[in-house]
């Protein structure tokens, strides 16, 4: 466990009060599920940021799933990628950045024409970083409305430079390596703000509207209702059979696998939010709370109570390791 330096006396008096909790249920989680499924419940381990490398190949299993910090990817391959924000499908490039906030789903999708690795910079701020950079500077009052930043070609082609030298400081863990990852990730958030600014740097960088992205936007309205696959298949005036083959073509899981994990991924907004537990379910979609906390302990390794639990540790800034067979590349 690491302490951070800006820490005052209250706030390290009430961290003391969580930590055997939050250690628990790290511990429970560990001990309940595999690292697949606890990578979609992954926290952070800093209180403002942190950064490192990921590769993964077209066969490696990612699940739909999002975080309670932002997370901005670097992508770094000659592969193209598709990666999925929301209903909102991208085609990545080598030096684009996409930009994804707090609560919102994404994924990489499944390309089968794809064979070589995918390599991205994971960069993740808290949102106590994004208030400081508020309380400094006042005219930073939002994020970039860009999903996707394209670099190559333009002013900001020096940002990929910067995202590796965040992530040599953190691997090398030099003097004061937690302050210059600090310092170079308020630099990335301020250009990104700035070319929020420039129509020319914010032109879309979205794919042509399909099937699965209709389908995807029609499941973010809907799914709180009872939405089956019949229903959608209707709606869409396409066979039942075709979605089917979709979702297991781009997204490896099923229809209603997918369904679930939207569904949860709304739940834990909600359980962070106050909702109390026997309402989250139902606000969601699940037909009972039986239902949504059986689904809840599938997916996440961990009850919604244990969940609430753990982000309330959180909360209460405390930084506790993740467990070493944590997996970082499939996130």
């Amino acid at each position: 466990m690491k302490l951070d330096f800006l820490m005052d006396n209250a706030e390290q008096a009430q961290m003391w009060r969580f930590v055997a909790q939050a250690v628990a249920i790290r511990d429970n989680m560990v001990a309940q599920q595999n690292s697949s499924n606890i990578l979609q419940g992954v926290k952070m381990t800093s209180l403002y940021t942190q950064t490192h490398r990921s590769v993964t190949y077209a066969n490696d299993a990612v699940s739909l799933h999002s975080h309670d910090f932002y997370e901005l990817l670097l992508c770094r391959s000659s592969c193209s990628p598709e990666y999925l924000v929301g209903s909102e499908r991208y085609l990545l490039r080598k030096g684009d950045i996409i930009l994804i906030r707090p609560g919102v789903s994404h994924r990489s999708l499944l390309r089968k024409d794809v064979s070589g690795p995918y390599n991205r910079d994971l960069l993740w701020v808290s949102q106590r970083m994004i208030d400081m950079l508020f309380q400094l500077d006042e005219e930073l009052n939002t994020l970039a409305p860009a999903c996707v930043l394209r670099t190559t070609g333009t002013q900001w082609e020096f940002l990929p430079d910067l995202f590796h030298k965040g992530v040599v400081e953190s691997e090398k863990r030099g003097i004061g390596w937690q302050s210059m990852v600090l310092a170079n990730t308020i630099q990335i958030l301020i250009c990104l703000f700035r070319a929020s600014q420039d129509p020319q740097d914010n032109s879309s960088c979205k794919e042509k509207t399909v099937l699965l992205d209709r389908i995807m936007a029609y499941l973010e309205e809907n799914f709180a209702t009872r939405v089956t696959l019949a229903d959608t298949a209707n709606h869409f005036y396409v066979s039942e059979s075709t979605i089917t083959h979709m979702f297991h073509n781009k997204m490896g899981v099923s229809f209603y696998r997918c369904l679930t994990q939207l569904r949860l991924i709304h739940a834990k907004s909600l359980i962070v939010e106050g909702v109390p537990m026997s309402d989250v379910g139902q606000q969601v979609g699940f037909a009972d709370y039986s239902t949504f906390y059986r689904a809840f302990k599938k997916e996440y390794g961990i009850s919604p109570q244990q969940y609430l639990s753990y982000y309330r540790a959180a909360a209460g800034q405390i930084v506790v390791d993740l467990p070493r067979n944590i997996d970082s590349s499939q996130l």
